[in-house]
């Protein structure tokens, strides 16, 4: 078993070789993936734990499950929720069993069993490939301007996301 700290140090190792690796492939990045993966990193954070990496990918699921069920229903949702999971079955075969056994509705509870038996840079990316690809999936249908106008939110952090700060005297 590791130790917590040998996870955290992980973590932050991997927040820096995506870091890099961004920076050097800005190009072939879009700004709207680039927005998703910074916003999934700051509700991870840098003590986050695997538990905590699969929390904050599934509020990002129900944040645009939210945004989107209003306008293309909620069959819609989860149309592009499961193609989204079957497009990342080929990178991450460990997610082949929740894409199975997926019912009508998205079955965020049983992608989280999932995601958190993951080493935590692996349930990381693992969520960074699922958000994009649904994304990018969405932006197919009805095209980037209203994608990124129906999801801005989404992405945006809230208030309470914010970290506090304290003013010395």
């Amino acid at each position: 078993m590791l130790h917590p700290r040998d996870s955290i140090v992980r973590l932050r190792v991997y927040h820096q070789i995506l870091l890099i690796r961004y920076q050097s492939a800005m190009s072939t990045l879009s700004e709207e993936s680039r927005r998703i993966v910074a916003s999934l990193a700051q509700g991870v954070g840098l003590n986050a734990d695997t538990a905590s990496i699969a929390e904050a990918i599934v509020a990002k699921l129900q944040a645009m499950d939210a945004a989107l069920a209003p306008i293309i229903g909620q069959q819609g949702v989860v149309a592009l929720y499961r193609r989204s999971l079957h497009l990342c079955v080929s990178a991450h075969p460990h997610l082949a069993g929740t894409y199975d056994s997926l019912p009508a509705a998205m079955d965020l509870i049983a992608l989280k069993s999932v995601l958190v038996e993951q080493q935590d840079t692996e349930a990381l990316f693992c969520g960074e490939v699922l958000l994009t690809t649904f994304y990018e999936l969405l932006t197919t249908l009805i095209g980037p301007s209203l994608t990124a106008s129906l999801l801005r939110g989404v992405w945006e952090p809230s208030l309470s996301d914010t970290p506090s700060q304290e003013n010395s005297p």
